[in-house]
């Protein structure tokens, strides 16, 4: 019989993405459901808050509603009535959680004024709600899969109050980081919001609130990173963001697991959004990509000059800001770029003014656009990710796959996943670079364009060793989730026994 495995997540693509999360969170569910039987029980659940902008189910994907009295410390009744929409998803069961108060809003976690005051008991009600259904399922739920601070509190209530639970009490939980960046920080005054109170025996009587983060990683079983290379970084004060030292303390109950890459979500042989589809073994549909692409941006298709693209969250996290410093340069070499995202306005207030100055060289696409995305990982010549951090990244793995070499700047999962070709002339899929700047990044862009100028014979070995890279979640990651949730249950079985 095969482990009944349960996700609680703030993020599930297509419904509801910010960024990488969404992406995880509905590929690696659709990928153990399609392990086999005696691995994980099918299908997987996902419990997802309903926010505003969740599209609604078609009646014919719902297999099932309900509704919870669920406890919640802001009701002056001590309950609230949650409902619960059950919808048959691409191999898992999407579970909707609806509470107009809670996520009838704009945006996921917050506004243009920052964060939402009330996200503890949010995300709180949440979690209290997916574990309320799951007792109800009367079915002895094996692994309590929380991904990032958004459902912490889960395992702070399978500590406290659901410790005896038949359904959940005995569940090991595996706590996935997927990005040490966000803590969920609730200060002292919104503790009450959790149910909670200093000196409760969770929170200290001196504390000055609750690390979310952290009170799920001192409570899992097992914590992973979603890379190796990440996962050796954030054990060092430089990258672990104020847990390291947490994190050390796990010994061998901490590991990175590299992130996967749905091969039929992302084909260019398949892709509907292409004007050419092409594949490994015939990559003549690409030139149509590139000359669609940039007529779409209003560059010259017939121009042989390289083309760099980025796509992502307007962050110095994510390097924008090294691309915005080597722009100049990397346009004085007769490059272009094209920029796709949204996010921090001083950034795209510097490629804005770079593209008001060149539109022939600098392109701005500031918005959320998933076929426009597509269309540059099979348009661009080169695709850059130079970020400061990056847990894993799922923008180098899809370049590869669409036979666009990757300049990544060497952390985390990015090192994990491009090999270098110009320290490894021959075997490499991309070009990497160590330091964090601007320079840097011009430095490894020209290598690739000096590679790319010469004999073809090089340059189409390196597009072709790209493609062949296969990061499958089914073959390589989910396998690994498997066995770290069967050891997650062990060590549960073995501290109930204590």
């Amino acid at each position: 019989m095969g482990l009944r495995v349960a996700f609680l997540a703030a993020e599930c693509e297509p419904w509801a993405k910010t960024g990488g999360l969404a992406d995880v969170v509905d590929a690696l569910a659709r990928a153990l459901g399609r392990l086999e039987e005696d691995e994980v029980e099918a299908p997987v659940d996902v419990f997802l808050p309903r926010y505003r902008a969740v599209p609604e189910p078609s009646p014919a994907s719902i297999v099932g509603e309900r509704t919870h009295l669920v406890p919640d410390p802001r009701a002056r009744t001590g309950s609230s009535a949650v409902r619960i929409v059950d919808v048959a998803a691409d191999g898992y069961r999407l579970r909707l959680v609806d509470h107009a108060a809670a996520f009838d809003r704009d945006g996921f976690y917050g506004d243009s004024k920052g964060d939402f005051a009330d996200n503890a008991w949010r995300f709180g009600l949440f979690s209290r709600a997916a574990l309320e259904t799951l007792r109800t399922d009367e079915r002895p739920l094996d692994v309590l899969h929380i991904h990032d601070w958004h459902a912490a509190p889960a395992a702070i209530l399978r500590e406290t109050h659901l410790s005896d639970d038949p359904i959940v009490g005995r569940a090991a939980l595996v706590h996935p980081l997927h990005n040490l960046a966000y803590h969920g920080w609730t200060p002292r005054d919104r503790l009450g919001e959790l149910g909670l109170r200093p000196g409760d025996g969770v929170v200290p009587t001196d504390a000055k609130g609750l690390d979310l983060l952290q009170a799920g990683i001192e409570r899992a079983e097992i914590v992973n990173t979603v890379s190796p290379g990440y996962a050796g970084e954030v054990l060092t004060p430089a990258f672990g963001m104020g847990l390291d030292g947490t994190l050390r303390g796990l010994g061998d109950r901490f590991i990175g697991i590299l992130n996967g890459l749905d091969n039929e979500v992302w084909d260019p042989a398949t892709d509907v959004d292409l004007v050419a589809n092409y594949s490994r073994a015939d990559r003549s549909g690409k030139g149509a990509c590139r000359a669609d692409l940039l007529a779409r941006v209003g560059f010259d298709p017939t121009d042989v000059g390289p083309v760099i693209g980025l796509i992502g969250r307007l962050d110095p996290q994510k390097g924008f800001d090294l691309l915005a410093g080597a722009t100049p340069t990397l346009i004085q070499l007769g490059a272009r770029v094209i920029v796709l995202g949204s996010g921090q306005p001083e950034l795209a207030k510097t490629f804005q003014q770079l593209s008001i100055e060149r539109p022939r060289q600098v392109a701005l696409l500031e918005r959320f656009d998933r076929a426009m995305a597509r269309k540059i990982y099979a348009g661009v010549d080169l695709f850059t990710m130079p970020s400061r951090f990056e847990p894993c990244g799922q923008g180098q793995m899809i370049a590869l796959r669409y036979g666009t070499p990757p300049i990544v700047h060497r952390t985390g999962g990015l090192g994990d996943t491009v090999i270098d070709e110009t320290s490894s002339p021959g075997r490499g899929t991309g070009f990497v670079f160590d330091d964090p700047s601007p320079a840097s990044l011009v430095d490894a862009c020209e290598k690739a364009f000096a590679l790319r100028s010469g004999p073809g014979g090089p340059w189409d070995a390196l597009l072709d060793r790209g493609m062949a890279v296969d990061f499958d979640w089914v073959e390589g990651s989910a396998p690994r989730y498997v066995d770290t949730y069967r050891r997650a249950v062990a060590l549960r079985a073995e501290r109930l026994a204590v």
